[in-house]
Parts: C-alpha cells; sequence; structure tokens
C-alpha cells in the first residue's frame, strides 16, 4: 500500500470515531477557555515591556506557561476551524479564509465540533456573550466556523447559566488585540521593543503601543472573569485556558507563516484542589511543543473523553498522552481577496516555509490591511522612496518572493535572515529534512488546497494599490 493510500485508508473517517466514549467519573473538572483575537506572546510574563498584564502574568505564575505553542493558520476562520475541530484546516476543507456560505463544506463524517464530543460526555456548553453586572462587559460569541454547521454549537450564551450546569465547557472570546485597537493610552512609544523588520517610524511605534494597551485593555477584562469565578465557587474545579487564535495583526504578523502568525501565549492554570494530570507543572514553564489542535484533544482527554482516532490534535498531558510532537504544521491560502499558498513546519529549532506562489509580493494588495494597518501603507511607501534601511525592511516590499524560507529561530527569533540558500551544512541537512515533512505532511493529512485555483490579475492587484503620502491616516 503507498504512502497515499494509506494515508486515505487512515484519514477515512470511518465510524469508528464516533465510539469515543466518557469515562463514569462524577468529578469531572469544569473547562474554561479563555480566547484572544489575534494576539502573539505580547504579555508581561513572555518579557514584554510597555505592556500591563498583572492578572494573565499572576496566572502563568500559578500554572503553566508554554513558550512554543502555534496555531495551524494565522487567520481567524481557518484557525478556528481547526482548533474547534481537533483537525487541519487544510484536511477538513476550511482552509481558505471566510468562504462564502454557499461554497463552504460540511464536516467530513465523524469530525465533530469538541463541544459535540463534550455533550456526549455529560458537559453542558456555553460560548459567553452575557455576564453578570460586577463584570461590566460583553463577550463576543465569536465562532467564525468556516463549514457549515446545521446544529446548535452551544447550549447557552449566558454565565448564570454555568454554575446550575457542571460539569461545564464554556468559552470567552476577547476582541481587543483585533484591529482596531481598543484601551487607554498608557505605553510610550518610545519605549516599545519593534521588530527589526519594520521601519523605526513614529507611526509604527504609535501602531505598536496601541496594541500594547489593547493586550492591557485585555488583561483587565480577564481578570473581571477570573474574580467573577471565584466568586460563584468556580475556580476550585475549573481548569483554566489562555491562548491567542492566531498571531498578531502587525505586518508580517496575521496572514503570514512566521512565528509572528502562527505562535500564541498558552497559559493552563489545573485547580490546586483536582488531582492534576501527568505532565502537568505549575508554576513552571514549559518549551514542549504544540499545536492549538491539541487543545482540543487534550480538552476532551480531561473530560474523560478517549480521543478520536482520526483527530489530528494530540493529548499532551495524563495517562493518555500522545508521543510528543517533534513538529508543528501551518499553512495559509486566500486571505480577502490575496490569493497566496503557504506550507510550513516548525521543530524547536528552524521555521521551514514553502511558498507556492512566489511570483507575487509578500505585501500583495490587501484592502484590509490597507485600511486598518497604518504601518502597511507606510512600508510600500517607504519602499516607493528607496528609504527602507535593511534587507529584511525591502524584502517586505520585493516583487517576488522565493520558493523556499528557512530560519534559525534561535539566532534568529525574528526570522530575518533565510537560510535557504546557505552553504552551511547542519542548515541544508535541516532544509532537506522539513522539506520532506512538509512534502509528507500535505498528502498524509490530504490537503485540499492542492487543487485550489491561486492564479491572480498581476494588473488589476497594481491598479487597485495606490499608495501616497496619506499613509499615516
Amino acid at each position: 500500500m503507498n504512502a497515499i493510500a494509506r494515508a486515505l485508508r487512515r484519514l477515512a473517517f470511518a465510524p469508528l470515531l464516533l465510539g469515543a466514549v466518557h469515562a463514569a467519573d462524577p468529578e469531572k473538572p469544569n473547562i474554561l477557555w479563555l480566547i484572544a483575537e489575534d494576539f502573539g506572546q505580547h504579555l508581561g510574563c513572555y518579557g514584554t515591556p510597555e505592556v500591563h498584564t498583572p492578572n494573565l502574568d499572576r496566572l502563568a505564575a500559578d500554572g503553566e506557561r508554554f513558550t512554543r505553542c502555534f496555531t495551524t493558520a494565522p487567520v481567524c476562520s481557518a484557525a478556528r476551524s481547526a482548533f474547534m475541530t481537533g483537525m487541519y484546516q487544510t484536511t477538513i476543507g476550511a482552509h481558505q479564509h471566510r468562504t462564502p456560505g454557499k461554497d463552504k463544506k460540511p464536516l467530513p463524517d465523524g469530525v465533530k465540533l469538541v463541544t459535540d464530543w463534550l455533550r456526549g460526555a455529560g458537559y453542558h456548553t456555553a460560548n459567553i456573550r452575557q455576564f453578570p453586572p460586577a463584570v461590566g462587559f460583553k463577550g463576543t460569541g465569536k465562532t467564525d466556523f468556516n463549514f457549515k454547521y446545521p446544529g446548535q454549537p452551544f447550549d447557552t450564551a449566558r454565565w448564570n447559566d454555568l454554575k446550575s450546569h457542571q460539569p461545564f465547557y464554556a468559552q470567552v472570546n476577547f476582541h481587543e488585540t483585533h484591529r482596531n485597537f481598543n484601551g487607554p493610552q498608557v505605553a510610550d512609544p518610545a519605549k516599545v521593543e519593534i521588530p527589526p523588520y519594520y521601519p523605526d517610524h513614529p507611526v509604527v511605534r504609535k501602531d505598536w503601543a496601541r496594541y500594547l494597551d489593547a493586550a492591557s485593555e485585555l488583561d483587565r477584562k480577564v481578570g473581571l472573569i477570573l474574580d467573577q469565578l471565584e466568586k460563584d465557587g468556580l475556580a476550585d474545579n475549573t481548569i483554566v485556558v489562555f491562548f491567542g487564535d492566531h498571531g498578531q495583526a502587525h505586518v508580517r504578523g496575521k496572514q503570514f507563516c512566521y512565528d509572528s502568525g502562527l505562535l500564541v501565549p498558552l497559559i493552563i492554570r489545573y485547580p490546586d484542589k483536582l488531582k492534576a494530570p501527568a505532565g502537568y507543572q505549575p508554576h513552571s514553564v514549559s518549551d514542549r511543543l504544540l499545536e492549538a489542535t491539541d487543545l482540543t484533544a487534550q480538552t476532551l482527554d480531561w473530560a474523560g473523553v478517549k480521543r478520536p482516532e482520526a483527530m489530528q490534535g494530540r493529548v499532551f498531558m495524563g495517562d493518555r498522552a500522545d508521543p510528543p510532537r517533534e513538529l508543528a504544521f501551518g499553512a495559509r491560502d486566500r486571505c480577502d481577496e490575496t490569493v497566496f499558498r503557504f506550507r510550513t513546519a516548525r521543530d524547536a529549532r528552524y521555521r521551514y516555509i514553502r511558498n507556492f506562489t512566489p511570483d507575487r509580493p509578500l505585501m500583495l494588495r490587501n484592502d484590509y490591511k490597507a485600511q486598518q494597518y497604518p504601518a502597511w501603507n507606510l512600508i510600500k511607501w517607504l519602499g516607493r522612496e528607496g528609504k527602507l534601511t535593511n534587507d529584511a525592511q525591502r524584502f517586505l516590499v520585493a516583487p517576488t518572493m522565493p520558493e523556499e524560507e528557512l530560519y534559525d529561530t534561535l539566532a534568529d527569533p525574528h526570522e530575518t535572515l533565510n537560510l535557504a540558500t546557505s552553504p552551511d551544512p547542519e542548515h541544508q541537512a535541516a532544509l532537506k529534512r522539513l522539506r520532506g515533512a512538509v512534502e509528507k505532511w500535505i498528502v498524509d493529512t490530504r490537503d485540499a488546497g492542492v487543487h485550489d485555483d491561486t492564479r491572480y490579475d498581476k494588473k488589476r492587484a497594481a491598479e487597485g494599490d495606490k499608495i501616497g503620502p496619506q499613509y499615516d491616516k
């Protein structure tokens, strides 16, 4: 049996999937997911200056903080479709960002939302939009599923239903770090640390400071929710998980397959009064490699649900833990009107990216970014004026992309030096290994993007991409 046939057989989503069962444990924990939109690892506990995040820093100090958790897509609908099912968005046909409703596909047989698996284990499920008055704000209730789903994904939107409906799985979605940023202006633009691939310009510094202010506002709201959890007597039996749905909404972050687009914060606090699973270490920092889909599998395991055999997410704690990941994979396809196809693999050291659309610029026309990102237009304008000062900046506005990129993230955490053509034998060995891993992953996971049309109208894109001195508006 060849590799393709084995992959098809393994991922046929047979009825075996439907046999996942839950243990008859009367003391199952409650589970609370706190999901930040468009957010990288920009918290005080991750070493970011000019951000005020005492609540999440305290959560990290009490729990376990993870430094290598990656989403499988750098944009909302694809990433959320993946971690809400535990499946790669490319496998389930949810990879093209916000596919029109008429073109959306139903989930493959045997693939379910995490909430549907949990209901079978006796869990009440919630996507909280309504809080008690003491909390003082409303949740967004964001789902952004990029597939057809005819059912009811959650049982309630009310926080007040949780106490009387245990065990529960609940999620709260936070919009603060999504464009446009909101929150009191506290961060000093002169003191923020900006990535070296950005020009050191007041527009960039101001925009980054506003992002950090949004993170501080996010933290304030998380603190209110954690306080309410305590007031309601739920903290002692609730696992709290905080993470981002994908990386930050900045140039070369969101919608791109670098760490800045895929690396997210992850904090897990297991309550002291419950027996912690093997592998959980409170008051610690972990560098284990994780994908956001692993949170799906782990959540099921906490609830006593055996991970479905074909689920691509992995259990990483407890007696049923799967083998540790050596690679985290990711993909980006069409986003808005911008057509790309990227596939990537990340190990503990290297990031490899395969660009299947190398004939177009990285900053190809994108009206959303042109309207929402001050630095997007600024960088293009400075590029046209010849005022970008280093190769990493000029790479952003180059007319084409290399077919392959390789970065040593330990030596070059901002991924500015492409080593794909380096003569160094160690780098070449990594390139060959990761290239092969991506090629195998595409086949084994039945990557639906292989069959997509990736053509674009170069003339139309150029005509609509008019950048002038109004870049800072």
